[in-house]
């Protein structure tokens, strides 16, 4: 199976402590992953009813924590400043009065030019890290001629002007019904609105189109032309026109949850229509499992998929082997149980006999992720004093140690709260904290494969680096779209119910 992996910069340099020199301490990766995240992903199935042999087990959570891993996608996604009134400042001034609230706008002179618009954007401009963004106005009283626009223009906007009618700006126009495009001549687009219509303009960044809707219903669509940050903007022309603005802080009339799920719909359409090989999809996940030791799991996949799919003749590239991916598969599993259950002193034991190694380094990263892992287990368990024993014993050591204080800190904390659970620090005593001990115990045992030669492979499965490289094309896409659009991020997909195939 030909695998391109396409890992971002940032976790190019941050597995350059293995990846570059003969250091074989694939902890180094794990140990990065503790310190930049607070808390691993929610369980992913694989699929309804495999599971159910390692139920005993924690659900595996990987293949997210891999796929939010920093650097990986931007952690600012939905954290951007939302529009959520008009700019009093950035407006046309005396053509118009802006309501105590900012939300509502009424034109009070008459109009005896062109330029003589009461016109102002919202405080933000629209978001653009998301799939969509979109607002409303409401038309409460159309006035003499009803020259009432809405749409979106630039921050150097001329503000005595409609939008639409200058370079950088769109506007969807009431009293024609007309779309203006960076010119004061319109093209025909949708019927007229008045005294009573809802009319919405929003973003679609995924197809790079500006949309604007009527009373729910969308009225056309049009290449999105214009460059840099976009403000919502609204505008009355006439006499006594007035409108109120929604920027979300009510119920829409456009159903834009719906809108949204078509898009996304739309897209997985277009990736399905995608010729892949025969089967691949079984490979992949049949991989996924020898990987990460699944033998149970594995055998009930196989035995189910033994009467529906066909012998497969996988060409071998990139020097990945089935047999190089079920190594060491009954160990491997063993250790994984032991960690999970808390049994870390076994998993020890079990590490020293089958493979010294990976232990004779007492300060190597994999080894004080399993004692700091001893740690937390006995916290769980409520045995304090016998903690602070095993701190001084075998943490201490790793204090003064470059790249080890601050987890130091994060376990001995556990110590200070009644609840630790309900802590900074809790995150320490979730299953996926287990979870990713036993995955660096996992990479470390097929390091030792005399056949190994990119230690990158004993890191993650076909099935991660696929999505790492989804990560990738998307983060490029959304590069190439001016920064604009959502970045993928597998927990969405998973939690919108829809199925994605890879």
């Amino acid at each position: 199976m030909s695998i391109t992996n396409n890992d971002n910069n940032s976790n190019s340099n941050s597995n350059s402590n293995y990846s570059n020199s003969g250091d074989r301490d694939l902890g180094l990766y794990f140990l990065e992953l503790v310190r930049q995240r607070s808390s691993l992903a929610a369980a992913l199935p694989l699929r309804p009813g495999l599971m159910d042999q390692d139920k005993k087990q924690s659900q595996d959570q990987r293949v997210i924590g891999v796929m939010e891993a920093p650097g990986e996608v931007d952690e600012d996604d939905g954290e951007e400043e939302l529009p959520t009134e008009l700019n009093t400042i950035n407006s046309s001034g005396g053509f118009l009065v802006v309501s105590t609230d900012k939300l509502s706008v009424k034109y009070t002179s008459v109009n005896l030019h062109g330029h003589d618009v009461g016109v102002v954007q919202a405080n933000k401009p629209a978001p653009v890290k998301r799939l969509v963004y979109y607002f409303e106005i409401f038309v409460k009283n159309a006035g003499v001629k009803g020259q009432i626009a809405i749409g979106f223009t630039s921050e150097s906007f001329k503000m005595r002007r409609q939008p639409g009618w200058e370079a950088n700006s769109c506007g969807y126009h009431g009293d024609d019904g007309h779309l203006y495009r960076g010119q004061g001549k319109g093209d025909d687009f949708g019927p007229t609105f008045t005294t009573n219509d809802t009319v919405g303009g929003g973003i679609n960044y995924a197809s790079q189109e500006i949309f604007f809707t009527k009373n729910g219903t969308i009225v056309g669509t049009v290449y999105k032309d214009i460059k840099g940050p976009l403000f919502p903007t609204v505008a009355v022309h006439s006499q006594n026109e007035e409108i109120e603005v929604n920027f979300g802080q009510r119920p829409f009339a456009f159903d834009l949850k719906e809108y949204e799920a078509q898009e996304r719909m739309r897209q997985q359409m277009t990736i399905e229509k995608i010729s892949l090989l025969p089967n691949v999809s079984h490979v992949i996940v049949r991989a996924y499992l020898l990987h990460y030791g699944y033998e149970e799991t594995l055998d009930a996949f196989d035995l189910a998929s033994k009467s529906t799919i066909p012998p497969i003749n996988v060409p071998q590239e990139n020097g990945v082997h089935e047999e190089d991916m079920a190594y060491a598969l009954n160990q491997r599993k063993a250790i994984r149980q032991l960690i999970r259950n808390g049994e870390v002193d076994a998993a020890f034991s079990k590490l020293q006999e089958w493979y010294p190694k990976i232990v004779q380094d007492e300060k190597s990263a994999t080894c004080f992720l399993l004692h700091c892992q001893k740690f937390i287990e006995l916290v769980r368990v409520g045995a304090l004093e016998e903690a602070v024993r095993y701190g001084r014993n075998e943490l201490a050591r790793f204090f003064g140690l470059a790249g080890f204080a601050d987890m130091v800190q994060d376990c001995v904390a556990l110590l200070a709260y009644e609840h630790p659970q309900e802590s900074s620090v809790g995150y320490l005593l979730k299953d996926s904290q287990r979870e990713l001990v036993a995955d660096t115990v996992n990479a470390m045992i097929l390091s030792t494969n005399p056949r190994v030669k990119n230690l990158q492979g004993c890191l993650h499965s076909c099935l991660e680096r696929l999505l790492r490289q989804l990560s990738a094309c998307c983060l490029e896409r959304r590069s190439l779209n001016g920064d604009q659009g959502e970045a993928f991020r597998l927990r969405r997909v998973l939690n919108s119910g829809k199925k994605a195939k890879f």
